[in-house]
C-alpha cells in the first residue's frame, strides 16, 4: 500500500454501526439520494450520493463540485453527525474539522472506477472512508493511472485513511460482495467520505 494509507479493520462495532445508520435514514429526510452524472458524458453513476456538512461533493453537467446545497432540493445538507466526526478525530491525525461528508449508495452491481479525490483546496488534509453494509473489494494504486494496484476487502465497520502519498492516489470499488451484511435492511453498502475543502484560515 502507498505510503499515508491506513486501514483500521472492525473499527465501529455492530452497535455504533446500527446507531450510525439510524442517523444517516434521519438525515436522508432532509438530503435524499441523487442521481449523479458523468459531466462530459451524461452517463448516471451506478452509485446514488447525498452530503453531509456544511459542503457536499455533486458532479452533474456543469462539472465536478462543492456547493452549500443540495442539487434537488435547494436546501442546505444536514450537519454531520457528532459520531461521525469522532471517527475523523480519532484517525485523521489533522487538527481541523471536516467540511464534507459525501454518502455513496453502493447496490447490486454498483461500483466506483479509479479515480482521485482532487477537487479540494488542501491535500494536506487526509480523506477518511467509513464502510456500512455489505463488504466492498477496494482498489488503490499510485498517484499516476496505470502502474500496479493493490486491493483490500473494506467490510462494514472497517476505516481507512489516504493520506501522505496515499491522498492523490487513483482508488476505486471493484466490486461489492452480495449478502455479506446483516446490517442494511435492503443490503448494499454506504460509504462515508469525509474531506477537508478549504484551507484553514
Amino acid at each position: 500500500m502507498p505510503a499515508g494509507f491506513k486501514y483500521f479493520p472492525a473499527f465501529l462495532d455492530r452497535q455504533a454501526q446500527e446507531a450510525l445508520v439510524d442517523l444517516l435514514r434521519q438525515a436522508m429526510v432532509e438530503a435524499p439520494f441523487f442521481m449523479p452524472i458523468m459531466p462530459r458524458t451524461g452517463r448516471p453513476f451506478s452509485v446514488r450520493m447525498t452530503n453531509l456538512g456544511p459542503l457536499g461533493w455533486v458532479s452533474d453537467r456543469a462539472g465536478y463540485r462543492y456547493q452549500a446545497t443540495h442539487p434537488d432540493t435547494g436546501k442546505p445538507w444536514p450537519p454531520i453527525p457528532e459520531e461521525v466526526m469522532a471517527v475523523w478525530r480519532a484517525v485523521s491525525d489533522y487538527p481541523h474539522p471536516p467540511e464534507a461528508c459525501l454518502v455513496n449508495y453502493y447496490r447490486e452491481g454498483a461500483k466506483m472506477g479509479l479515480h482521485r479525490d482532487a477537487d479540494e483546496e488542501d491535500f494536506a488534509a487526509p480523506v477518511v472512508s467509513i464502510s456500512l453494509g455489505d463488504t466492498a473489494i477496494f482498489r488503490i494504486g499510485g498517484p499516476e493511472r496505470g502502474g500496479k494496484t493493490e486491493t483490500v476487502k473494506l467490510a462494514s465497520g472497517d476505516v481507512c485513511v489516504l493520506g501522505g502519498q496515499a491522498r492523490l492516489c487513483y482508488h476505486g470499488i471493484d466490486r461489492v460482495l452480495t449478502g455479506t451484511s446483516t446490517l442494511l435492511k435492503d443490503g448494499g453498502r454506504i460509504n462515508l467520505t469525509l474531506r477537508r475543502v478549504r484551507k484553514p484560515e
